[in-house]
């Protein structure tokens, strides 16, 4: 976690380099001809704040343990939105990066500085989120550890090298070579899913509820890297609230109704999904009992 603390430490430093302050950024986002992109920040702390809420409520009876690690998971996507949408909002995460030449918006400008608006924060959301969102996927499949774990990894490679990708400025090249390596990594995760843990969820009996939830998933990751070469960030088509909205959706879809569709399944505790009063006992037989 340190590590992790320090590289988005890193980042915030390189970002800010003779760059606009928070205070700056955040008058940019909230002027008048911002709103839009601003209300893709604020929608998203309500709907995570709300999602939080919800699963504190749906899981408020929970007895098994494995039910209850899964509700923590899912949980713990909307924290990690939560928290990282309020910095998106204050200007925190927020940075102004001029592209390199041959970019299709190299020489533009954004509150008053050379460059386009670069919404890093965003990676960072990803890259503590999507391990939860696997990790609750990965459990409902009735996979092991080591494969869940698997998956967190490239999910994080995916989301420090599409960082990387943002804030490439000394080659176009090495720009689209970071997405490249990034997406590779992502249908590493898509393969998994797709394969490894249908296959899983049809021996644990939660191939109905999987089906919808790796489609939803899967189709909604698919949307990330399509909008990173559409935006401001790739081919410049799609302009920086466009863009935004973009990921701000399909933030919606790939871990609110996600989050929901999934607890609504968990607070039934079904026999696919309970794992019993050893589950994750280090000592199982010795798990302890009221008098």
């Amino acid at each position: 976690m340190q590590s992790l603390a320090a590289f988005a430490f890193g980042v915030r430093t390189h970002v800010l380099q003779n760059g606009p302050t928070d205070a700056e950024l955040f008058e940019y986002v909230f002027s008048g001809d911002n709103t839009v992109l601003a209300l893709s920040f604020v929608v998203n702390i309500v709907l995570a704040g709300l999602t939080i809420l919800g699963i504190a409520y749906l899981g408020r009876n929970l007895t098994d343990p494995r039910s209850k690690a899964i509700a923590t998971a899912l949980m713990l996507i909307s924290v990690v939105s939560i928290s990282s949408y309020t910095g998106l909002t204050s200007g925190l995460t927020l940075g102004v990066v001029e592209m390199p030449a041959g970019h299709p918006a190299a020489g533009a400008t954004t509150a008053g500085q050379d460059g386009v608006l670069v919404m890093w924060g965003r990676y960072l959301t990803w890259t503590f989120s999507t391990p939860f969102i696997l990790i609750a996927l990965g459990m409902i499949a009735g996979s092991n550890w080591p494969k869940i774990l698997t998956t967190c990894a490239f999910t994080i490679a995916m989301c420090v090298t599409g960082l990387a990708a943002a804030l490439t400025t000394s080659s176009l090249v090495l720009r689209w070579w970071w997405f490249v390596l990034g997406s590779i990594f992502f249908l590493v995760i898509v393969y998994v899913i797709l394969v490894d843990w249908t296959a899983e969820a049809e021996r644990a009996g939660t191939t109905d509820l999987f089906r919808t939830l790796k489609l939803l998933t899967v189709v909604g990751w698919f949307g990330y890297p399509i909008l990173w070469a559409l935006g401001v960030e790739g081919f410049a088509i799609l302009d920086v609230a466009i863009t935004s909205w973009g990921y701000s959706i399909l933030d919606v879809i790939t871990k609110y109704v996600v989050t929901f569709l999934a607890m609504f399944y968990v607070v039934d505790e079904p026999d696919s999904i309970t794992g019993g009063a050893d589950y994750g006992a280090t000592m199982p037989g010795l798990a302890s009992t009221d008098d």
